[in-house]
Formats: structure tokens, sequence, C-alpha cells
């Protein structure tokens, strides 16, 4: 007599492995940022989000807080591409090295083509939705400044500089420095301008701010 062959067991359903879900996770916050940049902010709603994804909208609330909760993650990933958070609070790099490298990769990161457009769609819509401005400033700049101040603040940092260095100050003087000229980057394509010519000058700018701050410059 012969046996009934053995099917295979079926695995039981059961939660998603971790890997899955950070997959998922990144899915969506790139294809919410896909969306942003080609549509605005005001044109995007999370129920298109949600079927671009394949997620429900439940998923974004529970997960984000809502639309500006999902764009401040979007600029959150793109700030983590350049640079890593509180990556200079322990450097123990000479003081110039750790400005120097932090200069560099800020500079890549405000005029790569997507962080461009990203910028001016805030500045195009942050007068009708101002949550496009406070998303933008807390995800980007306000985080920034604060590792900056947290960095100027060592103690061994500190003793660098001039006794008159007003530190509250010290963060944006030093991102207007790596910035440069505001008109050229938003009126012209910096992918125009060869990177090395972009670091030339971005070096020449932070030797103003080095013999401005530090006591032996």
């Amino acid at each position: 007599m012969e046996k009934a062959p053995v099917l295979p067991a079926h695995k039981a359903p059961g939660r998603p492995r971790a890997a899955d879900l950070e997959a998922r996770h990144q899915g969506l916050i790139e294809t919410a940022g896909q969306l942003f940049l080609k549509l605005g902010y005001g044109k995007v709603s999370l129920e298109l989000i949600a079927r671009e994804a394949h997620v429900a909208v439940r998923t974004i609330y529970v997960k984000f807080g809502g639309k500006s909760g999902l764009f401040q993650a979007v600029l959150i990933a793109n700030r983590d591409r350049f640079i890593t958070p509180n990556q200079m609070e322990g450097d123990q790099r000479p003081f110039k090295e750790i400005v120097d490298e932090f200069g560099e990769h800020f500079l890549d990161m405000i005029t790569a083509p997507e962080a461009l457009a990203v910028q001016r769609m805030v500045i195009a819509e942050s007068k009708t939705n101002p949550e496009v401005g406070t998303s933008f400033f807390e995800a980007g700049p306000r985080q920034t400044r604060e590792m900056l101040g947290n960095f100027f603040a060592r103690s061994e940092m500190r003793a660098l500089m001039h006794d008159d260095v007003d530190l509250d100050l010290l963060p944006s003087f030093l991102i207007q420095c790596i910035m440069g000229d505001p008109y050229s980057r938003f009126l012209f394509d910096p992918a125009q301008q060869p990177r090395d010519e972009m670091l030339r000058l971005l070096h020449r700018r932070l030797g103003l701010f080095y013999r401005s701050v530090l006591k032996q410059a």
C-alpha cells in the first residue's frame, strides 16, 4: 500500500522580519521624497503617498504623525547621507581638520540637485504652507546648528578661540562661510562648476573663518 505523499508544511504567518520592516520604512521615505520633489509639498496628499508606497494611510500617521513628520523624515534621511548626527561632538582630531571635513560634506549636501530642489520648494511654499518651513528648519538647520554649538562649546575647542567669540552666533557664522554667495547657488546650477573649484573657494572662505575665530589661525 502506497503512502500518501507528505505535503510541505505551510509557514504560519507571523510578524515581518526587522529587515523587511526597515526596507518598507525606507521605501516609504524614498517614495515620499520623490513625490515631494516632483509635485511640491502642497500637491502631495497622504493618500497619494500611501498608494504609491503600497502602505496604509494609517501607517504614515503611526510612524510619522502625518505629512509634515514624513517630510521631516525625508529631509533627515537626505542629511544623513552626508553628515552623521553628532559626528563632531566626540571627534578628537584637530579643530581645523574637523571643520574642514564638515565644510566639504555640508557643501556637497547643499549643492546636490535634490537638495537645491527641496530648498527652492520650501522657499516657494512656506508662505502658504508654514509647516513646510517649520519641518525644514527642524530637520536641517536646527539640528546642524545644535551639533556645531556642542562642538564649539567643548572646552578644548573653546580654548583655541578668541575670548570674545560669541558661541551663540558661531554655528550660523560657519554655515554662512561654507555656503558662500546664496544668490549664485540658487540662480546658477552648481553642477556647472567643477568640484575642485568649489572646494578651492570653500577653503578660502574657511580661511577667513579661522582667522576671525582662532587665536592662532
